[in-house]
């Protein structure tokens, strides 16, 4: 029975995920949005080393393709996306 869970527990997790793109899929101004929130938390995660990176709903950004991510206990990165949605840059925040 256990065998069986944890496939079900996966699968059901990435209908999850794609959820939000099928929700969107015919905008695609929105989809590209979706999909660079999930490139930026992933480029940044990978860089940070800190998986619990996820995107900042309180700060404003006006800019099309622009995000931050915030990582727990440690800097905010800003985070840019090309037109489909895929991080091209990311910058660690500085303060001061």
């Amino acid at each position: 029975m256990r065998y069986l869970l944890r496939p079900a527990l996966c699968l059901s997790l990435l209908a999850v995920a794609a959820c939000d793109e099928v929700a969107v899929a015919g905008d695609t101004v929105a989809l590209a949005e979706v999909r660079g929130q999930k490139s930026c938390v992933a480029a940044v995660a990978k860089e940070s080393g800190n998986k619990s990176a996820a995107i900042n709903t309180t700060i404003p950004v006006i800019e099309t393709g622009r995000h931050i991510v915030d990582v727990p206990n440690a800097r905010s990165w800003t985070c840019v996306t090309d037109a489909n949605g895929k991080a091209t840059q990311i910058v660690e925040q500085q303060t001061g």
